[in-house]
C-alpha cells in the first residue's frame, strides 16, 4: 500500500463545498491574498474588503466548489458559523502584529470548533522565516492544521495555501491523530481495524499479496506492483519487528503504515481509506452507507439474491476455522468484530438450525440471515454493510443483494410464484403445542425441546423444505392467544390451526379463529391435531374438526407429534409450503358465509363434472392421436373456449356482484338451470355431430 494517487472522491464520501474564511488584523494582506489568487497577479488598488467569491470544482485541487469570504469586523462571529475553515492571516514583518492575533486562534475553536490555518504574509519584505514563533504557538493549539508563509505582492504559495485550507476540511487531522501523543486517536485505530479484518478476506490474521492488491484497488483504482509490495513490507519491518508476518501484513503493520502517513502529512490517504469503507468526518458509518434506498411496493417481500447467499457462504467459510460446519461462540463473537454490537441474541438459536452442541450451522446461518430479510430488511441492510458486502463484491450498495418479490396478487392470477421464503402464521390456545410444531422444522424431538431455557425461546423458526425438488424457506410464527388478531398477524402466505387432541377445549379456539379472520380470506389453512400420541378426546365444539375441515372445504386435520425418538416428521411442513407456494388449490373451494346456497352452488359445479363425464363415459379411447372421436371432443373439452364459457358461468353465480336477493330468488336459478341445459344439449349435438364423421 503506498499513497499514491487515488480515484476521485465520489460527492458521498465529501462536503458538498468548503467554505474558507480569512481574519487577521487591519492590514495584513487578507484582502490582497484572495485579488491575487483571482487575478493571478498583485492589485495596483486593494479595496477595503473583497467580496465573497465561489472558485469552480473543475479547478481546484480536490474537485469542490471553494467559497472564500474576506473578515469584516461586525461580521465575524456570524461568517464563521458557517465556514469550514478559519485562516488566520498575520504580517511576517511585523512583530507586534504577530504576537496580537493569538486572542483569534483562542476564540475560533471555542466558539465553532473549526480547524485553523496560519498564514504569514508580506514574506517578500523579510529575509527570514517567522516558524521559530509560530512552532511553539502550533505545539500549544491541535486545533492548528499548519502555517504557510507566502506573500500576495509576488504571489509566493498562494495556491498552496488555499490547496491546504481545503484539505483541512476534506481531510482534518483532528479525528485521526493526537499530536501530544504521536499516535492515532482510539476512534481511528477502531475504524482502521475494522477495515483490516474485512480485508483480510481468509481470516489468518495478515493481508497478503492478493489480498493488499485488492485492497489497493478499490480505495485507489491501482494495483500495487511487486517490488511497491515489497518496499512496502520493508518499510515496515525496518521499524516494528511484528509488522509482517508469514509474508502477510499484520494489524500493527497495517495501523503503523497509516500513522506514518499521517505524520508525514498524507492524510488524504488514509481519509480515501475511511470514506471507501463508509466512514464520515466523525468515524462513524454514514447512513447512506449502512442504509441505502431500497423501494418496497405493497403487498410485497423481500429476500436474499443469489449474489448475497454466495457473500454470506464465503463469509461463513471465513470464520468456521475449523471446518465443522458450524460456528462456535468464538467463531461467531470474532464474526461480529466489525460490528459496533452483537447483533443476534440468545434466542437465534432456537431460531434455527443447531448442531448437537447448540452451534449454529451452516443452513443456520443461512436462514438466520433469511429471516432478518424477511423481516426487518433494513436491519439486514445494515448488518451487510458492517460486513463490506458492497467493498467486497464490488457493487454499488447493499441494496444490490435484496430481491424485491412481486405483488402476491400477480402470483395469485399468474398461478406460479417466483419468491423463496413463506411465511405461516402458527395460531392456537397456549399450551396447545405450538412450540413443538416450531422447533419440529429445526428437527428437535421433544426431549431436545426440554432443554431450552424459557428466557432463550424464539417465536419464530425458519428452516428449508423441498417441494417438487425445489428449495423453499418456510418461516414460522407462534402467535400468542388472544381474542382477535392484529392486521399484522393476519398477513401471510398459509395459516396453520393447531389444538390439542388431549385438550376438550382447544379446537373451539381454532375454530373461532378461522371463522373471524380466514373463512372469506383467500390464505389456505391447515389444522393441525398435535400430541396426537396422547389420549385424544372429543372436543366440545358443535362438530368434530374432521367434520368441520369437511364443511369448510380444508383437507382434514393433520395428525402431529414431536414426542419421537428421532427427529419429528416433516411431512406437515411440506404440505404447508405447498398449500403456500399454490394456494388457489385449496382456497378455490371454500364456502362462502351465506351457507344456506352452498347445495345451490355445488350443484352448478355438479353439472359440469356431469357433462365432462357423460362424453368419457361412452369413449373408451385412451390414444392421443389427435384425430380419434375422443381426442377430438377432449381437446373441445380443454379448448379456452369452453374453458371461457364455464368460466363465466361459475362467475355469474359466485361473484360477489351477485346479490343475496339473487341468490334466493327462483327466477334467477331458473334461468341458470335453463343455460345449464342449454350448454348440455349444445354439447351432446356436438358429441352426435362427431360420431356420424367418424
Amino acid at each position: 500500500m503506498r499513497a499514491g494517487r487515488g480515484r476521485p472522491l465520489r460527492a458521498t464520501d465529501m462536503k458538498k463545498d468548503v467554505r474558507i474564511l480569512l481574519v487577521g488584523e487591519p492590514r495584513v494582506g487578507k484582502t490582497s491574498l484572495i485579488m491575487s489568487l483571482v487575478s493571478e497577479e498583485f492589485p495596483e488598488e486593494v479595496p477595503p474588503r473583497a467580496e465573497e467569491i465561489t472558485i469552480p470544482a473543475d479547478v481546484t485541487p480536490e474537485r469542490v466548489p471553494t467559497h472564500i469570504v474576506d473578515y469584516s469586523g461586525n461580521k465575524c462571529p456570524l461568517v464563521g458559523k458557517s465556514a469550514n475553515v478559519i485562516c488566520i492571516v498575520y504580517a511576517v514583518n511585523n512583530n507586534i502584529n504577530l504576537m496580537s492575533f493569538t486572542f483569534l486562534i483562542t476564540m475560533f475553536p471555542v466558539y465553532f470548533r473549526l480547524p485553523l490555518i496560519l498564514v504569514g504574509n508580506k514574506s517578500d519584505l523579510v529575509e527570514y522565516s517567522s516558524m521559530e514563533t509560530i512552532l511553539p504557538i502550533m505545539n500549544q493549539y491541535t486545533e492548528i492544521e499548519t502555517c504557510v508563509e507566502c506573500s500576495a505582492k509576488n504571489l509566493k504559495n498562494i495556491s498552496e495555501l488555499f490547496y491546504y485550507a481545503q484539505k483541512a476540511v476534506l481531510h482534518p487531522t483532528g479525528p485521526l491523530y493526537c499530536p501530544e501523543e504521536k499516535e492515532m486517536k482510539p476512534a481511528c485505530i477502531k475504524a482502521l481495524t475494522r477495515i483490516f479484518k474485512i480485508s483480510d478476506q481468509d481470516n489468518d490474521g495478515t493481508l497478503n499479496d492478493a489480498e493488499l492488491n485488492f485492497f489497493q484497488r478499490i480505495c485507489f483504482n491501482t494495483p500495487l506492483a511487486p517490488q511497491a509490495l515489497e518496499d512496502v513490507k520493508n518499510v515496515v519491518r525496518k521499524h516494528i519487528s511484528d509488522g509482517v508476518a508469514d509474508s502477510g501484513l499484520t494489524l500493527k503493520g497495517f495501523l503503523f503504515l497509516h500513522t506514518l502517513f499521517i505524520q508525514r502529512g498524507r492524510h488524504e490517504t488514509t481519509w480515501t481509506v475511511l470514506r471507501r469503507f463508509g466512514y464520515d468526518d466523525d468515524l462513524d458509518l454514514t447512513p447512506e452507507y449502512l442504509f441505502p434506498l431500497l423501494k418496497i411496493p405493497p403487498d410485497c417481500t423481500t429476500e436474499l439474491n443469489h449474489h448475497a447467499y454466495l457473500f454470506l457462504q464465503s463469509t461463513f467459510d471465513k470464520h468456521d476455522l475449523d471446518r465443522d460446519c458450524a460456528l462456535s461462540p468464538d467463531e461467531l463473537k470474532d464474526l461480529f468484530k466489525v460490528f459496533p454490537y452483537i447483533p443476534w441474541g440468545p434466542d437465534v438459536n432456537n431460531t434455527v438450525c443447531t448442531n448437537e452442541r447448540g452451534w449454529i450451522t451452516y443452513q443456520g446461518f443461512l436462514s438466520q440471515w433469511t429471516l432478518t430479510t424477511y423481516l426487518d430488511v433494513q436491519r439486514c441492510l445494515e448488518y451487510l454493510g458492517y460486513l463490506g458486502y458492497s467493498i467486497l463484491t464490488e457493487q454499488e450498495s447493499q441494496a444490490s443483494a435484496i430481491t424485491v418479490t412481486r405483488d402476491k396478487k400477480i402470483d395469485l392470477q399468474k398461478k406460479q410464484t417466483q419468491r423463496n421464503v413463506f411465511r405461516c402464521n402458527v395460531i392456537g390456545m397456549k399450551n396447545c403445542g405450538k412450540s413443538g410444531v416450531l422447533q419440529s422444522l429445526l428437527g428437535r424431538n421433544l426431549m431436545r425441546q426440554k432443554k431450552i431455557r424459557d428466557d432463550h425461546k424464539s417465536y419464530y423458526a425458519i428452516n428449508t423444505v423441498y417441494v417438487y425438488g425445489q428449495e423453499k424457506y418456510l418461516l414460522l410464527h407462534d402467535i400468542s392467544e388472544s381474542e382477535f388478531l392484529t392486521e399484522a398477524e393476519i398477513i401471510c402466505d398459509v395459516v396453520c390451526l393447531v389444538y390439542d387432541v388431549s385438550n376438550p377445549k382447544s379446537f373451539e379456539y381454532c375454530a373461532r379463529i378461522f371463522k373471524q379472520h380466514f373463512m372469506d380470506s383467500r390464505i389456505p389453512c391447515l389444522i393441525i391435531a398435535a400430541k396426537s400420541d396422547l389420549h385424544e378426546v372429543k372436543q366440545e365444539y358443535s362438530i368434530s374438526p374432521t367434520d368441520f375441515c369437511r364443511k369448510h372445504k380444508m383437507p382434514p386435520p393433520q395428525a402431529f407429534t414431536c414426542n419421537t425418538a428421532d427427529a419429528p416428521s416433516k411431512d406437515i411442513f411440506v404440505k404447508l409450503t405447498t398449500m403456500a407456494m399454490y394456494p388457489e388449490d385449496h382456497y378455490r373451494d371454500r364456502p362462502s358465509r351465506d351457507t344456506g346456497n352452498t347445495d345451490r352452488i355445488e350443484n352448478l359445479r355438479k353439472i359440469w363434472v356431469f357433462l365432462k363425464t357423460a362424453f368419457h363415459a361412452r369413449l373408451r379411447c385412451m390414444c392421443t392421436c389427435n384425430r380419434c372421436t375422443f381426442c377430438i371432443c377432449q381437446n373441445f373439452l380443454n379448448s379456452d373456449l369452453l374453458q371461457s364459457v364455464k368460466n363465466k358461468i361459475f362467475t355469474a353465480v359466485l361473484n360477489r356482484h351477485v346479490t343475496q336477493a339473487d341468490l334466493k330468488s327462483s327466477t334467477f336459478w331458473l334461468r341458470a338451470s335453463f343455460g345449464a341445459t342449454v350448454f348440455a344439449v349444445l354439447g351432446f349435438a356436438m358429441y352426435k355431430a362427431l360420431l356420424k364423421q367418424r
